[in-house]
């Protein structure tokens, strides 16, 4: 599945990715291939993904996720690093 993150200053990842993780605002849920529709926000943390076996984190301040068709958007509020 395609992963964007953004902020409203930057992008800060695109591209293929086999799993995903996200702080929902009512606890943490995971985002695999063919998953169903979704808009969901999120909470303050740590956002995971999967690509070519690599896991890679993205710390955010909250936001608001869409899950469509195989492609999954983050708008996120903002970046700790």
């Amino acid at each position: 599945m395609y992963l964007e993150i953004v902020t409203a200053e930057k992008k800060i990842f695109e591209g293929d990715v086999s799993m995903a993780s996200f702080p929902g605002s009512d606890g943490s849920f995971q985002v695999l291939n063919n998953h169903a529709p979704l808009v969901s926000l999120l909470g303050e943390g740590v956002v995971e993904y999967k690509t070519n076996d690599q896991r890679q984190r993205v710390r955010i301040t909250g936001g608001v996720v869409e899950v469509l068709k195989n492609k999954v958007v983050v708008l996120a509020d903002g970046i700790k690093e």
